[in-house]
Protein backbone atom coordinates (compact mmCIF):
# COMPACT_ATOMS: atom_id res chain seq x y z
CA UNK A 1 0.00 0.00 0.00
CA UNK A 2 1.40 3.44 -1.04
CA UNK A 3 2.27 5.61 2.21
CA UNK A 4 -0.53 8.43 2.79
CA UNK A 5 2.02 11.21 2.30
CA UNK A 6 2.66 9.95 -1.82
CA UNK A 7 -1.07 9.80 -2.39
CA UNK A 8 -0.76 13.41 -3.34
CA UNK A 9 2.64 15.41 -5.16
CA UNK A 10 5.05 16.70 -2.33
CA UNK A 11 4.67 20.50 -2.27
CA UNK A 12 8.61 21.94 -2.25
CA UNK A 13 9.78 25.33 -1.70
CA UNK A 14 11.36 27.36 -4.76
CA UNK A 15 12.91 29.79 -2.61
CA UNK A 16 15.85 29.91 0.75
CA UNK A 17 12.87 31.75 2.93
CA UNK A 18 10.02 29.09 1.65
CA UNK A 19 12.91 26.21 2.68
CA UNK A 20 12.99 28.25 6.02
CA UNK A 21 9.55 28.58 6.23
CA UNK A 22 8.83 24.80 5.90
CA UNK A 23 11.50 24.28 8.36
CA UNK A 24 10.17 26.41 10.91
CA UNK A 25 6.68 24.36 10.61
CA UNK A 26 8.61 20.74 11.00
CA UNK A 27 10.71 22.48 14.09
CA UNK A 28 7.21 23.35 15.54
CA UNK A 29 5.57 20.06 14.35
CA UNK A 30 8.16 17.96 16.34
CA UNK A 31 7.53 20.00 19.64
CA UNK A 32 3.24 20.17 18.97
CA UNK A 33 3.15 16.09 17.99
CA UNK A 34 6.30 15.29 20.75
CA UNK A 35 4.08 16.90 23.32
CA UNK A 36 0.94 16.31 22.21
CA UNK A 37 0.57 13.25 20.19
CA UNK A 38 -0.57 13.24 16.92
CA UNK A 39 -4.33 13.16 17.51
CA UNK A 40 -4.06 16.20 20.10
CA UNK A 41 -2.05 18.59 18.32
CA UNK A 42 -3.78 20.33 15.12
CA UNK A 43 -2.41 22.59 12.44
CA UNK A 44 -3.63 25.76 14.05
CA UNK A 45 -1.24 24.66 17.49
CA UNK A 46 1.78 24.03 14.62
CA UNK A 47 1.29 27.65 13.04
CA UNK A 48 0.52 29.11 15.99
CA UNK A 49 4.18 27.72 17.12
CA UNK A 50 5.74 28.43 13.93
CA UNK A 51 4.46 31.75 14.05
CA UNK A 52 3.06 31.88 10.49
CA UNK A 53 -0.39 31.81 9.85
CA UNK A 54 -2.51 29.14 9.09
CA UNK A 55 -3.06 30.04 5.31
CA UNK A 56 0.76 29.56 5.40
CA UNK A 57 1.11 25.45 6.08
CA UNK A 58 -0.91 24.48 3.34
CA UNK A 59 1.39 26.15 0.71
CA UNK A 60 3.97 23.31 2.10
CA UNK A 61 2.09 20.44 3.58
CA UNK A 62 -1.31 19.07 2.62
CA UNK A 63 -2.66 17.99 6.11
CA UNK A 64 -1.76 17.24 9.64
CA UNK A 65 -1.02 13.77 8.46
CA UNK A 66 1.47 14.61 5.33
CA UNK A 67 3.63 17.15 8.07
CA UNK A 68 3.78 14.39 10.34
CA UNK A 69 4.74 11.14 7.86
CA UNK A 70 7.38 14.07 6.74
CA UNK A 71 8.71 14.64 10.30
CA UNK A 72 9.00 11.12 10.52
CA UNK A 73 11.17 10.67 7.70
CA UNK A 74 13.24 14.11 8.69
CA UNK A 75 14.19 12.11 12.00
CA UNK A 76 15.24 9.35 10.68
CA UNK A 77 17.16 11.20 8.04
CA UNK A 78 19.12 13.38 10.39
CA UNK A 79 19.50 10.14 12.68
CA UNK A 80 20.95 8.63 10.64
CA UNK A 81 23.49 11.54 9.39
CA UNK A 82 24.36 11.97 13.03
CA UNK A 83 25.15 8.82 14.23
CA UNK A 84 27.19 8.33 10.69
CA UNK A 85 28.86 11.35 11.57
CA UNK A 86 29.51 9.85 15.04
CA UNK A 87 31.44 7.17 13.70
CA UNK A 88 33.91 8.61 11.45
CA UNK A 89 36.38 8.95 13.25
CA UNK A 90 36.46 5.47 14.39
CA UNK A 91 39.51 3.32 14.00
CA UNK A 92 37.47 -0.07 13.88
CA UNK A 93 34.03 -1.22 14.05
CA UNK A 94 33.60 -1.95 17.27
CA UNK A 95 34.86 2.14 18.12
CA UNK A 96 32.50 3.04 15.38
CA UNK A 97 29.58 1.09 17.76
CA UNK A 98 30.71 3.14 21.03
CA UNK A 99 30.75 6.68 18.85
CA UNK A 100 27.68 5.76 16.80
CA UNK A 101 25.75 4.76 20.00
CA UNK A 102 26.83 7.82 21.95
CA UNK A 103 25.47 9.95 18.36
CA UNK A 104 22.29 8.57 18.65
CA UNK A 105 21.90 9.06 22.75
CA UNK A 106 22.63 12.92 21.89
CA UNK A 107 20.39 12.71 19.29
CA UNK A 108 17.51 11.15 21.40
CA UNK A 109 18.59 13.99 24.70
CA UNK A 110 17.62 16.75 21.90
CA UNK A 111 15.01 15.19 20.51
CA UNK A 112 12.83 14.49 23.33
CA UNK A 113 9.85 14.11 21.39
CA UNK A 114 11.38 10.91 18.95
CA UNK A 115 10.27 8.38 20.90
CA UNK A 116 6.61 9.43 21.17
CA UNK A 117 6.31 10.50 17.15
CA UNK A 118 8.08 7.52 16.01
CA UNK A 119 5.65 4.86 17.97
CA UNK A 120 2.87 6.87 17.01
CA UNK A 121 3.45 6.92 13.35
CA UNK A 122 2.47 2.94 13.34
CA UNK A 123 -1.08 4.26 13.46
CA UNK A 124 -0.69 7.29 10.99
CA UNK A 125 0.83 4.98 8.57
CA UNK A 126 2.18 1.91 9.24
CA UNK A 127 4.61 1.92 5.95
CA UNK A 128 6.23 5.24 6.91
CA UNK A 129 6.95 3.27 10.47
CA UNK A 130 8.71 0.13 9.34
CA UNK A 131 10.59 3.20 6.70
CA UNK A 132 12.12 4.55 10.03
CA UNK A 133 13.26 1.42 11.51
CA UNK A 134 14.61 -0.21 7.93
CA UNK A 135 16.50 2.75 6.51
CA UNK A 136 18.16 2.49 9.94
CA UNK A 137 18.83 -1.23 10.00
CA UNK A 138 19.36 -1.07 6.16
CA UNK A 139 22.79 1.02 7.15
CA UNK A 140 23.49 -0.94 10.07
CA UNK A 141 23.54 -4.29 8.46
CA UNK A 142 25.87 -2.81 5.53
CA UNK A 143 28.83 -1.35 8.07
CA UNK A 144 28.65 -4.65 9.98
CA UNK A 145 28.65 -6.65 6.50
CA UNK A 146 31.83 -4.67 5.48
CA UNK A 147 33.32 -4.72 8.84
CA UNK A 148 33.29 -8.43 8.39
CA UNK A 149 34.92 -8.32 5.25
CA UNK A 150 37.93 -6.19 6.58
CA UNK A 151 38.28 -8.71 9.41
CA UNK A 152 37.31 -5.78 12.28
CA UNK A 153 34.51 -8.85 13.51
CA UNK A 154 33.99 -12.17 13.48
CA UNK A 155 31.47 -13.48 10.84
CA UNK A 156 27.67 -13.41 11.32
CA UNK A 157 23.96 -12.62 10.18
CA UNK A 158 24.81 -8.88 9.76
CA UNK A 159 21.03 -8.04 9.88
CA UNK A 160 20.24 -10.40 13.22
CA UNK A 161 23.29 -7.69 14.47
CA UNK A 162 21.83 -4.77 13.12
CA UNK A 163 18.27 -5.26 14.64
CA UNK A 164 19.99 -6.97 17.74
CA UNK A 165 22.18 -3.36 18.18
CA UNK A 166 19.23 -1.02 16.84
CA UNK A 167 17.09 -2.51 20.58
CA UNK A 168 20.16 -1.85 22.50
CA UNK A 169 20.34 1.57 21.76
CA UNK A 170 16.43 2.40 21.78
CA UNK A 171 16.32 1.04 25.24
CA UNK A 172 19.34 2.67 26.61
CA UNK A 173 17.69 5.50 25.05
CA UNK A 174 14.40 5.28 26.64
CA UNK A 175 15.78 4.37 30.14
CA UNK A 176 18.32 7.32 30.25
CA UNK A 177 17.85 10.04 27.67
CA UNK A 178 14.09 10.01 27.85
CA UNK A 179 12.45 8.90 31.60
CA UNK A 180 15.87 10.21 33.20
CA UNK A 181 16.54 13.35 30.74
CA UNK A 182 20.17 12.69 31.04
CA UNK A 183 23.00 10.72 28.78
CA UNK A 184 23.91 7.17 30.85
CA UNK A 185 27.59 7.74 32.30
CA UNK A 186 30.67 6.74 31.15
CA UNK A 187 31.10 3.38 33.20
CA UNK A 188 27.53 2.47 31.59
CA UNK A 189 28.59 2.51 27.99
CA UNK A 190 31.69 1.04 28.91
CA UNK A 191 30.02 -2.08 30.18
CA UNK A 192 27.39 -1.79 27.14
CA UNK A 193 30.14 -1.97 24.91
CA UNK A 194 31.90 -4.48 26.42
CA UNK A 195 28.54 -7.17 26.01
CA UNK A 196 29.00 -5.90 22.59
CA UNK A 197 32.40 -6.73 21.91
CA UNK A 198 32.89 -10.21 23.96
CA UNK A 199 28.79 -11.30 24.42
CA UNK A 200 27.68 -12.84 27.74
CA UNK A 201 29.49 -15.67 28.36
CA UNK A 202 31.97 -16.29 31.17
CA UNK A 203 34.45 -17.27 28.45
CA UNK A 204 34.79 -14.40 26.39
Amino acid sequence: MMPKAQMLKELVPVTARGEATRRKLLAAAEEEFGGKGFHAASVSSITTRAGVGQGTFYLYFHSKEEIFITLVREIGRKLRKQMLSAAGDAVDRIEAERYSLQGFLEFTQKHPGLYRIVQEAQFVDEAVYREYYERLAKGYSEGLSEAVRRGEIAPGDAEARAWALMGIGHFLGMHWCLWQGKMPERQIIDDVMNMVSHGLSSAA
